[in-house]
């Protein structure tokens, strides 16, 4: 059963380096820093080739962020996806906003003629964790969701899905088409090989501007994240 799949994924910073914050200590710095995508992700990626490999069908990677990430999506082609989407933002969006951009996205695919038969993202992403855009894509497209998965498998048409729990896994058989959200540990992602990179320079990329006025139209609409700012205060200054 040839499968299309779509896998979201997101630039982060790669862990391990200095994080340093701007001026007015409201977001980081990121002129030194070097990107990656998330740990879950890259399993997603992972799986997502490997489905392909075995089933037939095609994959596409989509983010949503600056003109960089273009290096992510070229890194995710590299390893197997067929084509790429990028979603140009010039601002950070919360949860919310980043699940109505791909939801239009998902929506102009399928205007396009192209539906998707499983989407793969993350059970999280490395820097906010908001543990959200998976979910409220799969209640827009009113498809099954399962999350937090360790093992997949297609079997006669569903999706056998484990996720562990204490003390063993739990086993799901989850219909088609469907939206998942993977963590680490679901496989063991390759590494590129240099055909590999070589081919990923011919591959299609699309990209596509993203205005940031998602936080209000349906089906998301309701309250954007409220960002609290909290400052130290030195213990020899007075308080007025």
């Amino acid at each position: 059963m040839p499968l299309n799949i779509l896998c979201c994924v997101k630039r982060v910073p790669m862990t391990g380096g200095r994080i340093v914050l701007t001026a007015d200590e409201q977001a980081i710095e990121t002129r030194h820093l070097g990107f990656t995508i998330s740990p879950h992700e890259e399993c997603g990626v992972e799986e997502a080739v490997r489905i392909v490999e075995q089933h037939g069908g095609s994959s596409t990677v989509l983010t949503l962020g600056p003109p960089e990430a273009e290096e992510q999506l070229r890194d995710a082609m590299a390893l197997g996806i067929d084509r790429a989407i990028l979603l140009r933002a010039d601002a950070e969006l919360d949860g919310q906003a980043t699940a109505a951009a791909i939801l239009e996205a998902i929506e102009a695919e399928r205007a396009a003629g192209t539906e998707y038969d499983l989407i793969f993202f993350g059970n999280e992403s490395a820097d906010a964790g908001n543990y959200q855009v998976g979910i409220r894509i799969a209640h827009a497209l009113g498809r099954p969701c399962a999350t937090g998965l360790k093992g997949i498998a297609v079997e006669d048409g569903a999706l056998r899905c484990e996720q562990e729990v204490p003390g063993g896994r739990d086993v799901y058989r989850v219909p088609l088409p469907a939206v998942v959200t993977v963590k680490e540990g679901l496989n063991l992602p390759r590494y590129p090989s240099v055909p590999g990179r070589m081919r990923a320079k011919r591959k299609p990329l699309d990209t596509r501007s993203v205005s940031g006025v998602y936080a209000n139209q349906p089906p998301f609409g309701g309250s954007p994240t409220r960002k609290l700012v909290y400052r130290n205060t030195p213990a020899n200054r007075k308080i007025q």
